[in-house]
């Protein structure tokens, strides 16, 4: 589901048959991603910035099992955006690693759309002049 303020909800079902809660808020300058398992609540939260390729990262509130995980989602969103990227993760258990592929995949599909598909069409119309 999209909105028009830049919220996009997303529910992910993994094959262990765990059910996530996906919400991204686009803004100018980066993007605040929050990923739930259940009820809506804030989870560990890191905080990415990009700048000339690099990303520096710093955790807000620590990850109890997945801190390399929300790391990454962090480091790469910035990266892609060339911004700010903050992202809260709630779980009520441990990850497994397809559900991880399961988020990290909605994510990507997200964050692609949005930020990459622009580039794309300019790409295109560069070559068909």
């Amino acid at each position: 589901m999209k909105d028009t303020n830049g919220l996009e909800i997303r529910k992910i079902t993994t094959e262990s048959q765990k059910s996530f809660t996906l919400k991204c808020v686009s803004f100018e300058n980066g993007l605040f991603i929050v990923v739930m398992e259940g009820a809506d609540r804030i989870g560990s939260l890191t905080v990415s910035i990009s700048s000339s390729n690099k990303s520096n990262t710093a955790t807000v509130i620590p990850s109890k099992y997945h801190s390399v995980f929300i790391n990454t989602i962090s480091e790469r969103v910035s990266l892609m955006i060339n911004g700010i990227c903050i992202v809260s993760l709630y779980t009520k258990n441990p990850l497994n690693l397809e559900d991880m592929k399961a988020i990290m995949g909605d994510i990507m599909n997200i964050v692609g759309g949005k930020h990459n598909g622009d580039n794309k069409k300019k790409e295109i119309e560069r070559y068909q002049r």
